[in-house]
Formats: C-alpha cells, structure tokens, sequence
C-alpha cells in the first residue's frame, strides 16, 4: 500500500511539473516570455504560485524545460539501450545528436533565440543530463563507488552546452542587447566536433573496464 501512495505521490508531481511547464510555454508563445509572470503561470495550471517555486525557479526554466520535454531520460534511455560492445564514445555521440538534433518547433526555437535570459537558461539545461548519464554510464562500465561515471558525465554535459553556445553566439557576430540570435553553423557538426575530445578519455575508461572484469 505504501509503494502504490508513493508512486501515485510522484505520478501526481510529474503531471503537475508537466502542467506548468506546458502552460509556460504556451503562455510565452501567445504574450512573449517578458509578458509571462509566475502568478500566470501557476493560474494556469491550477496550481498557487507557492507550488510553482517546488518545480522552477523562474519562468525562463519552466519554458526551457517545455522545449526540452524530459531530454535528459531520453539521452540516458539512449544510452542504455544500446549493445555493450559498441563503443562507449559512438553511443554517447549517437544518443546526443539524436536527441539534441531531432526537428524542433520553428517557433519555440524562436523564441529561445529572441531572448537572452532563455538562452541562458536553454544553455542551462544541458546539466541536466549529467546525473541520468552518469547512471547510464556507470551501468555499461560497472565503476562501483568510483566518480569516473559522474566525471564522464559532467564532461559530456560540458560539451554539450559548448557547442548549444556556439550554435547560438557565434564570435563573430556581436548582439545587441535583447536582439534576435539566428542559430549560426551545423548543430550536429558542432556537438560531433565538441564530444570527439572526449573521445581517448571515454576510450580509456573503458579499457580500463575491460582490464577489471578480466581479473
């Protein structure tokens, strides 16, 4: 009885984190995301402004986490599904650009690209993909009680958010505050080249795995 209150208890806090974050979202595409206020959002969803604050911490965060939709599970589900004799470094590449890659609402990436503090927070985001891949991680490489599956992590999750600021702050292309950014190269290209430096430490910590299930 207790295991099915506490599953109903977090099936009811992940319908309510996905009710804020769609009314967020659509909230920012009818008004403009300045326009938006927490109180809007919370009414909304149904919910006092007091709950929204147990999910976001502003309403940048709530419309990010709409665009991505759960984009950290999805890369670890990626992750874990694929054959143990693939290269660690391949699976990690194939699942980021998959899902980081995959065709977006033209006007939700407008409206990340027409305001900074959306960048900010949509570049963000890219952490949040560090503590499921680390698990993901750790499952394929069996490194019990070491932090080599969380740096690994943490490292792609670097990378990750790297090549999402060159996509969306070229250097050569000064902004003007509040100003419109246009997504600038080829997204995959720029993920691929980022995690391609990852590549000898991925190997490595695999030989390594590889020399400890030997004995």
């Amino acid at each position: 009885m207790t295991t099915r209150r506490t599953g109903l208890r977090e099936e009811k806090k992940r319908a309510t984190r996905v009710a804020l974050r769609e009314a967020a979202l659509r909230l920012a595409l009818e008004h403009g995301p300045a326009e938006v206020r927490v109180d809007d959002i919370a009414e909304a969803a149904g919910v006092s402004p007091r709950t929204y604050n147990n999910y976001f911490s502003s309403r940048e965060q709530a419309i990010v986490a709409a665009v991505t939709a759960e984009r950290e599970s999805r890369v670890a589900a990626a992750v874990s599904a694929r054959p143990a004799h693939v290269r660690l470094a391949d699976v990690l590449a194939d699942a980021i650009l998959e899902q980081y890659t995959e065709p977006r609402d033209h006007d939700e990436l407008l409206l990340i690209a027409a305001s900074p503090a959306l960048r900010d927070a949509f570049l963000d985001a890219a952490a949040a993909i560090e503590h499921p891949l680390a698990a993901a991680i750790d499952q394929r490489l069996g490194h019990p009680d070491t932090p080599a599956p969380r740096v690994l992590a943490a490292a792609v999750a670097a990378a990750v958010r790297i090549a999402l600021q060159q996509w969306l702050r070229p250097p050569a292309a000064p902004l003007a505050s509040g100003g419109l950014v246009v997504p600038s190269g080829s997204l995959p290209d720029l993920l691929r080249s980022a995690l391609a430096a990852l590549a000898p430490a991925l190997d490595a910590a695999e030989e390594q795995a590889r020399q400890r299930s030997r004995g």
